[in-house]
């Protein structure tokens, strides 16, 4: 069965949206109606930033490579899409299942207008330049796109790419980069941040290089450690898989596999968070609880009970949830940090949760400067917030006493995109979100999982 795509005009083909006689773009929009209360069972999807770095992987080998429990969502998608344009055979045997023969690539295509567009899209498109360069000694990507979260630069990918001994050059103009290296050399390298596109598109170099590559400071997230072992079926060699210093001997190729993708823990994450927000008694099934590293323990912090039952996660309904203290009684502070600390896609989820927590926390997002911007929004609503800096937000917790308000907003990225909708569930009235592409670009038929369960959203068209 050839590939297909089917979530919504926009996301079929990767083609442009539909337009009325206006050529106006036709957006859909949530209508959430607050109050209602869940209850089930719900599984997370396949993990999205796993799936970004192991469908880029794909292009390794000329074999053919099985992925199974692949999300159906927008970005990966368009990944799916880009690979096919660009030469990949693409299959679709079942639901969650795709396969990927990379035998021969359209060097053609990488400099056109199409690819540039589409790239432009997609921020994953980044970790296409890895493995085209380790494979065919070349690679070439437009600036990529993605959430509008603050400065996201890419100098550790090209470091490090630099020094494997490729050249490397940025069309200023075109913003468009290129990097060329026929004879990779294996050499010892210390990121400057412990990036994980970036570990991610270095590994996927280093692989067939000469030599020995060495990767201090290396991000080490269970998703880019499922990439070390599925390159290593795929008959790579590298060792210090889940610490921050990988050693990558160099092998001539790489042949096919089967991979399955881990579930998302920031699906995860998110459900635990509105479950205690909506007062809700959830069950989430088959997460893998041993890849959520501190994130459960996070939670409890805010006061969230949950009990974990073999795999699964069970959160029973609570009216009230009190959030801890340090030991000399200072206020909480929750922040991001590289793996094993918190994923800083969860912080959306944590401070809006916060809002009816009894007692108060700071968030503090180190990495991105525009991701607490959503907060006002928050605040429309009766949110008790400060917010501090670009960084930083002081949440006062309303101890669900105080229901939030029903506004019109608007989805910024997929992570505060979902943070609000979670608030628009526990409001009082009927709230409108508006630009909910951005949550389909991460989160599959959100709106159809959640309505089973009893909550009532309802997309429509604006």
């Amino acid at each position: 069965m050839l590939l297909t795509l089917s979530i919504g005009a926009f996301r079929a083909e990767g083609t442009a949206p539909k337009t009325r006689k206006s050529e106006r773009p036709i957006m859909s929009l949530f209508k959430v109606e607050g109050g209602c209360r869940l209850h089930g069972s719900i599984a997370p999807q396949g993990a999205k930033n796993e799936a970004l770095q192991i469908l880029c992987a794909t292009l390794l080998t000329p074999e053919r490579v099985t992925v199974h429990n692949v999300p159906q969502i927008l970005d990966v998608l368009q990944l799916i899409e880009l690979l096919r344009r660009m030469g990949v055979e693409v299959e679709h045997p079942s639901e969650d299942t795709y396969t990927f023969c990379a035998r021969d690539i359209d060097f053609d295509y990488l400099r056109s207008d199409d690819y540039r567009q589409r790239c432009t899209k997609l921020r994953g498109s980044v970790m296409l330049i890895g493995p085209m360069l380790a494979r065919f000694g070349v690679g070439y990507i437009p600036k990529p796109g993605g959430d509008k979260i603050g400065r996201r630069r890419l100098d550790t990918h090209f470091l490090g790419f630099q020094k494997l001994g490729a050249k490397f050059d940025f069309d200023v103009a075109d913003e468009f980069f290129m990097v060329e290296g026929k004879n990779l050399q294996g050499t010892y390298m210390l990121l400057d941040e412990a990036s994980v596109t970036g570990t991610a598109n270095i590994v996927m170099a280093a692989v067939m290089a000469k030599g020995t590559t060495t990767i201090y400071n290396a991000a080490c997230e269970p998703y880019l450690q499922q990439l070390c072992k599925m390159l290593n079926r795929m008959g790579a060699r590298i060792s210090g898989i889940a610490s921050n210093l990988l050693t990558i001997e160099g092998v001539e190729s790489l042949g096919g596999t089967e991979h399955t993708l881990l579930p998302d823990m920031i699906e995860v994450g998110s459900f635990i968070g509105m479950a205690a927000m909506t007062r809700s008694e959830l069950t989430i099934t088959d997460v893998s609880y041993e890849n959520l590293g501190i994130i459960p323990a996070q939670f409890a912090r805010m006061g969230i009970r949950f009990e974990q039952q073999g795999d699964d996660i069970y959160v029973p309904q609570q009216d009230h949830y009190h959030i801890e203290t340090f030991l000399d009684g200072s206020i909480m502070t929750i922040a991001d940090a590289p793996w094993p600390g918190l994923t800083p896609d969860l912080l959306s989820i944590f401070l809006v949760v916060a809002t009816q927590a009894k007692g108060s926390v700071l968030i503090h997002q180190k990495m991105f400067e525009s991701r607490l911007f959503f907060v006002d929004k928050l605040i429309d609503m009766g949110a008790q917030i400060i917010l501090c800096d670009p960084h930083r937000a002081t949440v006062i917790g309303h101890n669900h006493e105080h229901r939030l308000r029903a506004t019109r907003m608007t989805s910024p990225d997929i992570r505060a995109g979902v943070a609000l909708l979670i608030a628009a569930m526990s409001a009082e009235g009927v709230s409108t979100i508006q630009n909910i592409d951005q949550i389909d670009r991460g989160y599959k038929d959100i709106d159809g999982r959640l309505n089973a369960l009893g909550a009532r959203i309802t997309r429509v068209e604006d």
